[in-house]
């Protein structure tokens, strides 16, 4: 169950509509999750800095389980996410940030219950 959230200091006027589906449908190719699974939140027009520039940027989240927790995992993982984004918000690679967190399926709630059970 992939979470996945984009801050940027993009207006929203600069994001593209539809980014969400598309990103799920990418997140969901290249960590081989279910589409029906992963969760997208995209946050536009924040106040940002990313490598201490407050020019144009964005910071990728990424929690999920299983699928992020090695280095060579998110190496390939990361090369993917940044030609999708770098396509989608036209943004150069140095204003892009990933973060990769890996989670345990207790630490994830749904139905009531959390996912170490369903």
């Amino acid at each position: 169950m992939p979470f996945v959230e984009v801050d940027t200091n993009l207006p929203a006027s600069r994001v593209p509509a539809g980014l969400e589906k598309r990103l799920c449908a990418a997140t969901a190719a290249i960590l081989g999750k279910p589409e029906d699974r992963v969760n997208v939140t995209v946050r536009p027009g924040l106040a940002m800095a990313v490598n201490g520039s407050p020019e144009p940027c964005a910071q990728l989240l990424i929690s999920s389980i299983a699928v992020v927790g090695t280095a060579e995992e998110n190496r390939a993982h990361s090369a993917r996410f940044f030609e999708f984004l770098t396509k989608e918000l036209d943004l150069g690679q140095d204003r892009i940030i990933i973060r990769f967190f890996p989670l345990e399926p207790w630490q994830i709630g749904k139905n009531g219950t959390v996912m170490t059970f369903l």
